[in-house]
């Protein structure tokens, strides 16, 4: 079992000097690190601490609690999590049995107050309340519950608690660091192209959501990119490298700057910000001008599903003779700095749109998703099917030759443009059957892509159509 890195990362940010808004780590793994200020007022010997505003998804195991100075030496004794603040239907079931008032308001009648006994809260059960008035029974509130004081025993947010044993007075902020779940963030990019063109623009977004029960205000954000290995609990918990700005934007500071930090990527929002429990907040972390983005077409027509290299398909004479005709679409870009970008661009949704040449509207064209993807790597996204190209693929020839170990197939394969302007297809073939294969009898070259995988590229002009034809031996 591989350990959460948790307290190396909490250690990591305890060292960090003091700031008095509350700084946070946030993964795209649904938890973040954060790190707070609590003002501690501590006599010799054992005081009672409270800090009344956590989050309602601690990992209490994980907390942290010193002197940011490390001057102030202390112990604690013992820490208490309470995530159980006080409602109504809470407070009925501490009643239950119990006679309490109700205070029932009415239009035109006064105002009144009625005593009633709970024979059943339904907190637990998840049932109607019982209540008993003036010796009958109802399965309703008779009004608005009036309680008696509780005391210091009930929260009315979740809590930590601790018993600190101190060698003499001491009154300092200390520093809180903790793990909890609840937050996420991910990438979005929006990319725009003119309609006859390989030049792209693209914007890329943050979206942080805040479901930790919390609200942080002005808080310090990072963002960390990569796949950390975090150990998920067994039951579910309830409910940048700075880019230059083009154009108008190239005297402004970067809304988030990025590092590497140990295996992974570190993005941090330039200006505080506040993360209101159940909010989700963008933004901005990359802009990027006169992107060249390749537009290529993709003609798979063997439909194989799930296959794999082995003669017990060789021996299956229909076996990849079904086909579709289908032509995909994708879009491939170089993430260089030569080509506006060169920076490492976190997993997230890609979405493409076209700029009608008529009258400069956008339509949208198509979407997918990227994994991490580091500076210099090629990037390309499949964005649909082709309206206008088609594709049509038979076998014309097979035979299997046990006694020798030898197979022979043939395949035909035609290609058609519809459009008004020339296109490429890459037409590629899976060589499933065996390991080892030779091509004969080609049409056309073709280039090698791996072991069992071959491509043809088949220029088309418009209204074109042109045939692939080949043949492989296979032998085992």
């Amino acid at each position: 079992m591989k350990l959460s890195p948790s307290l190396p990362l909490l250690i990591i940010m305890a060292t960090q000097p003091l700031h008095a808004e509350p700084a946070l780590t946030i993964y795209n793994q649904n938890f973040a690190v954060v790190r707070d200020s609590v003002p501690l007022d501590l006599k010799a010997g054992v005081t009672e601490a409270r800090y009344a505003d956590m989050v309602s998804q601690l990992e209490p195991d994980s907390v942290i609690l010193r002197d940011p100075s490390g001057k102030i030496k202390f112990q604690i004794l013992e820490q208490s999590y309470r995530n159980d603040p006080v409602t109504q239907e809470l407070l009925l079931s501490l009643f239950e049995g119990k006679t309490i008032d109700f205070f029932i308001k009415e239009s035109n009648k006064p105002d009144a107050t009625v005593q009633g006994k709970i024979i059943r809260s339904g907190y637990k059960t998840h049932t109607q309340p019982v209540i008993e008035v003036n010796g009958k029974v109802q399965f309703n509130l008779p009004g608005l519950p009036v309680f008696p004081s509780l005391g210091d025993d009930t929260v009315l947010n979740p809590t930590l608690a601790w018993k600190i044993d101190s060698a003499k007075d001491a009154k300092f902020d200390a520093e809180l660091a903790y793990v909890t779940g609840g937050f996420t963030w991910e990438a979005d990019y929006n990319i725009v192209s003119p309609e006859k063109s390989n030049s792209v623009d693209l914007v890329g977004w943050v979206t942080v959501k805040n479901e930790s029960g919390k609200t942080f205000k002005e808080a310090r954000v990072k963002l960390m990119a990569g796949d950390v290995n975090k150990i998920q609990p067994s039951a579910p918990r309830p409910v940048a490298y700075a880019m230059k700005a083009m154009a108008a934007r190239e005297e402004m500071a970067p809304p988030v700057t990025e590092k590497a930090f140990d295996e992974f990527h570190l993005y941090t929002l330039a200006n505080k910000t506040t993360l209101r429990d159940r909010e989700s907040k963008q933004v901005e972390f990359v802009r990027a001008t006169a992107v060249k983005m390749e537009r290529i077409y993709v003609y798979d027509g063997a439909q194989l599903g799930g296959w794999r290299v082995g003669m017990s398909y060789g021996e299956n004479p229909g076996y990849g003779s079904e086909s579709n005709k289908k032509v995909s679409v994708y879009r491939e870009f170089k993430n260089a700095q030569e080509n506006n970008l060169g920076i490492p661009l976190p997993k997230g949704r890609v979405r493409f749109y076209t700029q009608d040449a008529a009258d400069q509207s956008l339509q949208f064209v198509g979407e997918n998703t990227i994994d991490h993807t580091p500076k210099d790597e090629l990037v390309r996204i499949y964005t649909g099917d082709s309206f206008d190209l088609v594709g049509e693929r038979k076998r014309t020839d097979f035979t299997v030759n046990s006694a020798n170990q030898r197979a022979s197939e043939s395949f035909e394969i035609k290609v058609r443009n519809r459009k008004k302007e020339a296109a490429e297809i890459r037409v590629v073939e899976h060589l499933f059957r065996w390991s080892q294969w030779e091509i004969k009898d080609k049409s056309q070259p073709f280039e090698k892509k791996d072991a069992q995988t071959i491509e043809f590229r088949v220029p088309l002009k418009p209204d074109e159509e042109k045939t692939i034809t080949y043949t492989v031996n296979y032998s085992w």
